[in-house]
């Protein structure tokens, strides 16, 4: 039932992942602007955003792990972020042309918060129908 429930997040963690240990040169390059607001780092917080708020939808399902449900957004948001340091640091141990990046992971967290909005919206909206 758990794997019924969260195959979209779990479908979209493995697209994060492939994205992640893709090589480098597969990406074009894009300008810098600021570090912070570059194309790279809206990405992350694309990725991250979908990733929090598929994980808190699969969660509201379940009734087997009362926790798990009663506490989705939390846990959402908190599996996205480990998730996403988990990516740079395996960016970091895998030479495939792609570098870890402290301001990918603070993107990547950022992506997951504004999924936590998005989340907490979508529950204040539920309640009032």
């Amino acid at each position: 039932m758990f794997f019924r429930n969260n195959i979209l997040g779990i479908i979209w963690g493995i697209v994060i992942l492939i994205l992640s240990i893709l090589p480098g040169n597969y990406f074009p390059e894009v300008p810098s602007y600021l570090e912070l607001f570059s194309p790279d780092k809206l990405i992350h917080l694309f990725i991250f955003g979908v990733f929090t708020v598929l994980l808190f939808v699969g969660f509201q399902k379940q009734y087997v792990g009362k926790k798990l449900r009663s506490n989705n957004i939390i846990y959402a948001a908190l599996i996205g972020t480990i998730y996403g340091s988990f990516t740079e640091l395996l960016q970091l141990l895998i030479d495939n042309g792609r570098h870890s990046s402290f301001y990918d992971f603070i993107a990547d967290l950022i992506g997951c918060l504004i999924g936590m909005i998005i989340c907490r919206l979508l529950l204040i909206k539920k309640t009032k129908i």
